[in-house]
């Protein structure tokens, strides 16, 4: 019996579509002993699954990153079975995917020829076309390990980041190493000054999220500039407008971080709002198979 919640209706697991109380894994499934594992998440809005190659081409390069070997196309192959039998075809909802090394004693080094576990789930869920909320956050220190552009599942450090946040009443949690600013604990972040994006480099500090690939395309084709490089904490405050972007976070304002304010209450920045509208015009098209 599940506890009361937000479950979806139905569960892909290891080729089969069950109902969420059937939906089980052993004791000794790897992502649950260790968090050998990792997930991806996707959107599906006004029919189609926005940028759908690009989530699957990363979650099959973040496979081969831990050396699990897994080909994604099968989860591909039964998205739409699971969309049907959820009554979520042609239907705005969340995706999530998750793929662990699989079922073996427990070792702390990887298993040979274990069969992984695979699964997979959707939740309806209504995206607004432009997120008109400004939100607030707090810097908090980075204390995750060195490998944050792997998408996986052991993520303690950012559940305990945004908790914290949200008990001082702020929406999210911006990260901070060594006096640079990465990352939020589930987002990316940028700034900007004098028309100019500032944004952490996709290296091993940051998850180089799909929206955040997005945003830069969009830049381009803007002729919005574009400096990847790390924000130290002392030049927030010279900073014009934040904000922050997610798979389900979409493009939101940060009209708050830490005690300084990037605008009043309920306004976007110029370029913020730019990028927003750009954004949702590319939500109306067929992105699924556009690489990033």
């Amino acid at each position: 019996m599940l506890p009361k919640g937000n479950f979806p209706a139905r569960v892909y697991l290891n080729g089969e579509i069950l109902p969420p109380e059937r939906a089980n894994i052993s004791v000794f499934d790897r992502g649950f002993l260790f968090g050998d594992a990792i997930y991806e998440a996707m959107v599906q809005f006004q029919g189609g699954i926005f940028y759908k190659r690009a989530h699957w081409d990363r979650l099959q390069k973040n496979l081969e990153a831990i050396a699990v070997d897994f080909r994604v196309q099968d989860l591909d192959r039964a998205l739409q079975p699971l969309l049907k039998a959820s009554d979520l075809v042609q239907k705005d909802c969340f995706i999530y995917i998750q793929v662990s090394r699989g079922v073996a004693p427990r070792k702390h080094a990887f298993p040979v020829g274990t069969p992984p576990t695979a699964m997979m789930y959707a939740l309806p869920l209504a995206l607004p076309h432009i997120e008109l909320r400004s939100l607030a956050a707090v810097t908090l220190a980075d204390f995750r390990w060195h490998k944050c552009h792997i998408k996986s599942t052991s993520l303690l450090a950012n559940v305990m980041a945004n908790t914290s946040a949200l008990r001082d009443d702020f929406d999210e949690a911006v990260l901070v190493r060594e006096g640079l600013v990465t990352e939020g604990s589930h987002t990316n972040i940028f700034f900007v000054r004098e028309g100019s994006l500032y944004t952490h480099p996709a290296d091993h500090h940051i998850l180089n999220g799909i929206a955040r690939q997005i945003v830069l395309q969009l830049c381009r084709e803007l002729d919005i500039p574009v400096v990847e490089r790390a924000v130290a904490l002392t030049e927030i405050a010279g900073m014009q407008e934040a904000f922050l972007t997610g798979t389900s976070t979409q493009i939101a304002s940060l009209g708050q971080l830490d005690g300084h304010f990037y605008q009043r209450p309920g306004e976007i920045g110029p370029v913020t709002r730019r990028i927003q509208e750009a954004f949702a015009q590319r939500k109306a098209l067929d992105t699924s198979e556009l690489p990033l």
